[in-house]
């Protein structure tokens, strides 16, 4: 047999050696694979491959280190899950009329498809193998699919975004990591929560929150032995000026440990060390004897391994009060401490470049290697010297300037200290953390809530007062004041082309991709209250800056730009501050003088309608 062909190959400033099945590279190139998530048969002979952007499903022979085959699923495939007796695979597919994909792995092929909610992400099968959950994340709720009638029979509110989930093994309850936090942004406390569902009930009976600061969370996973559930997201430091970005200074990175029987957090401790962050953590999985926690991280192309057992002890030391390093002397210090996974993490750079989710099987981890289109592989065996190589997984076209704009977008090695990268504050496809920053490019002390950056080409100025001419002075002002970073043009130039090739999603307020009855007559009241005078078609924003009354203290006459209103269904809380959580909120409570539209004579029936328009855009 032909020996299969090892290519050198320079990636993100590593050299690495890139793994290509013979006879892989006489295959028609795909745009691109975009491998998002992994899931390993039970006997750790298969693992299946979402390929995100290629809408397939790769599998994956272990026994020979080659990818055997694909299965066309089409429509974004990103969340996977076997069923109990692994004859069954299950396929998320994200996009705005979301399914459920289901593959006899047998047969290699799709036999049904099942209707869910709005760019649905993760999938979980329940251990009897009769149910579903899966994340409908723009609908804000978890859906419970009946496998013996394949329909969605329920859906559970939880608070925003779901992403991730995990079930206990008894099936009892369901951890589900909301991405972004819900509430208004100007307060003390702005965090994402992980909601405790009673799969029983179909509700939700806890909302865990996570410490002030968090979000983009990406992964949980619960431990072998029912104890503990482990979730990544960055933790963010908002109520600093970004001044610097020295010892986590903006954003740190970070892994939350719950204590899954008692439905509370134990603590948060951070998975960066004191000079080098470990960007945008994502992927998560426990080994099968769950001595070892694993953890992509998809902004510095690296995997954490973490001992448990000692990260417990010492969590437990410094609860009862112990010092455990020179920053923790109790619980509440662990969440600031840079240093308090030294001698317990190991930290492996991959060959590939973006890592997402991950299996282990042994001491083998096979990662989804987003941007270089690969699976990863590297032996934690702490005995051998690790040394990680990247399996092509097909061939793929020649990056274009766009791909290669997403690339740096979300890669922290660009960022001085590789603390974050631009989807760090920007997550979700360059869209909004729902945190305010004090980001300086307007003075300081007046933080402002984060902008989704969809349409950021098209709707000069940029930034909330207008103080950027447009996106791309903004662009390379961001590089240069948030990652303080001295980069080529031509990066900047490729970010450029990747926010201008973002499409806007359908809302999830439309009904069969058209406006509700309660919408339609919204339009109606939209232009009778003076809207559609400052928010006019096609971009709803006459690119203008107003005083619209919403200023306070010294900001009380600043004019501020007028956003799009395209995607505001998705872009909350709103306002300069984000004081306003609801469209309902910006129309009322904070628009008593009309200067925001003429809505104070308005019906609380006028109002809802109005509201329901504007989320329909």
């Amino acid at each position: 047999m032909r020996q299969s062909i090892r290519r050198a190959i320079l990636l993100t400033g590593v050299l690495c050696v890139v793994v290509v099945p013979a006879g892989a590279e006489r295959a028609p190139a795909a745009d691109y694979l975009s491998p998002v998530s992994v899931a390993a048969s039970a006997d750790g002979k298969v693992l299946y491959i979402a390929e995100a952007t290629a809408g397939q499903v790769a599998v994956f022979d272990v026994g020979s280190g080659k990818p055997a085959k694909t299965i066309a699923v089409a429509d974004s495939p990103v969340g996977l899950a076997l069923s109990p007796d692994g004859r069954t695979l299950y396929v998320t597919s994200a996009v705005a009329a979301g399914k459920v994909q289901v593959v006899d792995v047998g047969r290699g092929r799709v036999t049904a498809r099942i209707a869910a909610g709005h760019s649905p992400e993760a999938v979980v099968a329940s251990p009897d193998g009769k149910t579903l959950y899966v994340c409908n994340t723009f609908n804000n709720n978890i859906g419970v699919i009946d496998l013996a009638s394949k329909k969605q029979t329920a859906t559970i509110a939880v608070p925003r975004e779901p992403v991730a989930a995990a079930i206990t093994a008894d099936g009892k309850s369901l951890f589900v990591a909301n991405r972004l936090p819900a509430g208004a942004a100007d307060e003390d406390y702005a965090a994402s929560v992980v909601s405790v569902i009673d799969t029983a009930a179909k509700k939700v009976v806890k909302n865990i929150q996570l410490p002030n600061g968090s979000q983009s969370l990406r992964g949980i996973a619960i431990s072998p032995d029912g104890a503990n559930a482990y979730v990544t997201h960055i933790l963010s430091r908002y109520q600093l000026p970004t001044t610097q970005l020295e010892r986590g200074w903006v954003n740190t990175n970070a892994l939350t440990i719950i204590d899954v029987p008692g439905q509370k957090l134990i603590n948060t401790c951070l998975v960066d060390d004191v000079d080098l962050g470990g960007a945008n953590p994502c992927g998560v999985v426990l080994t099968a004897d769950g001595k070892q926690i694993l953890i992509t991280h998809a902004g510095t192309h690296e995997l954490s391994v973490i001992d448990r057992a000692g990260l417990h002890a010492k969590l437990d030391k410094a609860a009862a009060g112990e010092k455990v390093s020179d920053a923790s002397s109790a619980a509440d210090d662990v969440p600031n401490d840079l240093a308090f996974l030294v001698g317990l993490r190991r930290r492996l750079k991959l060959a590939g470049n973006g890592p997402r989710g991950l299996a282990v099987i042994g001491t083998n981890v096979y990662i989804a290697e987003y941007f270089s289109g690969t699976l990863g592989v590297i032996d934690i065996d702490p005995e051998i010297r690790p040394r990680a190589k990247s399996i092509v997984l097909g061939p793929q076209k020649a990056m274009t300037r766009a791909r290669i704009g997403e690339q740096h977008f979300n890669d922290a090695t660009l960022c001085f200290q590789h603390w974050h990268s631009c989807a760090s504050c920007h997550p979700g496809g360059a869209r909004a953390d729902a945190l305010n920053w004090d980001l300086l490019n307007d003075g300081l002390g007046n933080p402002k809530n984060t902008k989704s950056l969809l349409l950021a080409h098209k709707t000069p100025p940029a930034m909330i007062t207008g103080i950027r001419a447009n996106a791309k002075v903004a662009v390379r002002g961001g590089i240069r004041f948030i990652q303080f970073a001295v980069r080529p043009e031509e990066d900047a130039v490729a970010i450029d082309e990747y926010l201008m090739s973002l499409k806007p999603l359908p809302s999830p307020h439309l009904k069969k991709g058209s406006l509700s009855g309660a919408a339609r007559k919204g339009k109606k009241i939209f232009k009778k209250a003076g809207c559609l005078e400052c928010h006019p078609a096609p971009l709803y924003t006459n690119l203008t800056k107003y005083n619209v009354g919403t200023g306070r203290n010294r900001e009380v006459d600043t004019e501020f730009d007028t956003p799009t209103l395209v995607e505001i269904w998705r872009t909350g809380p709103y306002l300069h501050d984000g004081r306003a959580v609801t469209i309902e909120d910006v129309l009322t409570k904070f628009n008593t003088d009309d200067k925001h539209g003429e809505t104070s004579k308005l019906s609380a029936k006028e109002i809802s309608c109005l509201a329901e328009f504007v989320l329909s855009l």
